[in-house]
Formats: C-alpha cells, structure tokens, sequence
C-alpha cells in the first residue's frame, strides 16, 4: 500500500495544474508520472490494466476527492 500512497502524493503535487486544465477528466498515475487523460473512467482504467497489470497505479477524477473500493470489487479484478 506504500506504493499507492506514493501515487497519490504525486498526485497531490500535480492537483492545481490538474484542476486548471483537466477539471472533471479522469487520470492516471504511475510511478509518479501523469500517464495520460481520459474522458471516461473505462478509457483511464483499461490503459491502466494493459500497461500496468494489476498495478499498483491511481486513478482518480480530477476534482474529486479519493474514493475507496470495497473489497468484493478489489478481488473480482484478479
């Protein structure tokens, strides 16, 4: 979980730019890089999934806050 917790505050560094140019856009993070933009959150996740596998990696809604998965969804992806 180290390593999500590394993705977010990348994240976090990023949000102001974020916000000004992809408000309401979904992305993706991995390794502490903006890996691209996404109109829907199906686009942002399977890039997710073929680039990164089971990750880890964050996607998140630019101007939303974190949300969490129960646990039934996070084991239905294996």
């Amino acid at each position: 979980m180290a390593k999500l917790s590394e993705e977010i505050a990348a994240y976090e560094r990023m949000q102001d730019l974020l916000e000004t140019d992809h408000f309401g856009e979904w992305v993706v993070v991995h390794d502490g890089e903006l890996i691209g933009t996404y109109g829907v959150f199906e686009d942002a996740a399977l890039t997710a999934r073929r680039r990164f596998g089971r990750g880890p990696y964050l996607i998140r809604r630019v101007g939303e806050g974190p949300v969490t998965l129960p646990a039934s969804v996070l084991y239905g992806l294996r």
